[in-house]
């Protein structure tokens, strides 16, 4: 689909890549031809991946240990990336979510959502920036957001809130930021399947699934996102800024995705507040 050299000469740093999505994106990314480093609070998952990468396509990829949802730890990870020269992409892809009634959200619980999610990305977002400016070196910010930032989703307000926090500063920091030669881009994926988030979002006792209420009658493929993931952040996609591309297959114009969820009983949402507690 992409000439080899796609993104040859290109430092980019994904969060949360060790796993899901974001092993996914980085590894067609070093397909690609790019320097990778992957970042997430696991260091044993994350050298896994690299190691897995490095043999696979011979490429430079570096694992980077940092809990980002610590300000601190962030810029520390910004200074470690930054001692070999420039990233040039960074990809907001760490997050966390689960379904609640949101009644009973305690204050912990909600920040469990938003301290990875929003703040992570903000504080990875401006650390980049900040070096961006100072350096006068262009950059790419993609953010990996959710249909949530257009429809609302009942049962994880936080991740929705989050979300759309995260497609307002995509949206701000393209015009604040634009003019330095810095792009802001983001995708909404629907159903992609990952084993974290299908533990957390589709528990025993939901309905029969995203395929089966899908307009195309499937759930996303990985190389599909990470396709899309890789056009946005290379230097053919440089007129696209500000903006955010829906990747679902169309379902967000049919469903938000959790209409399944106003139907469970009593019992059921005690079950499910359970087994989190046991996780």
């Amino acid at each position: 689909m992409f000439e080899k050299g796609l993104l040859a000469n290109k430092r980019i740093l994904v969060t949360g890549g060790g796993s899901g999505l974001g092993a996914a994106m980085g590894r067609r990314f070093v397909e690609l031809g790019a320097e990778l480093t992957i970042c997430g609070r696991r260091i044993a998952l994350l050298e896994q991946t690299a190691t897995q990468l490095r043999e696979e396509h011979g490429a430079k990829v570096h694992a980077v240990q940092c809990d980002l949802r610590d300000a601190v730890a962030v810029e520390m990870m910004m200074d470690i990336v930054w001692r070999d020269g420039p990233l040039d992409v960074l990809v907001n892809n760490a997050a966390a979510t689960f379904i609640a009634q949101s009644e009973h959200l305690s204050a912990r619980a909600a920040d469990a959502i938003l301290a990875p999610t929003l703040h992570g990305a903000l504080y990875c977002t401006l650390e980049a920036g900040k070096r961006w400016i100072e350096g006068r070196h262009k950059g790419v910010v993609l953010s990996i957001l959710s249909t949530s930032t257009i429809t609302g989703r009942a049962f994880t307000v936080p991740s929705a809130m989050a979300k759309s926090g995260i497609l307002a500063m995509t949206k701000s920091l393209a015009v604040e930021w634009g003019p330095k030669g810095i792009r802001t881009v983001a995708i909404a994926p629907g159903p992609f399947p990952t084993a974290g988030a299908s533990g957390q979002l589709r528990p025993e006792g939901r309905d029969a699934g995203p395929a089966a209420n899908n307009p195309m009658g499937r759930v996303g493929e990985h190389s599909e996102l990470a396709n899309l993931a890789s056009f946005l952040i290379s230097d053919q996609a440089g007129y696209i800024n500000g903006e955010m591309v829906v990747q679902d297959g169309g379902a967000h114009l049919r469903s938000s995705g959790a209409e399944d969820l106003l139907q469970w009983t009593d019992a059921q949402w005690a079950a499910q507040r359970a087994a989190r507690a046991k996780g």
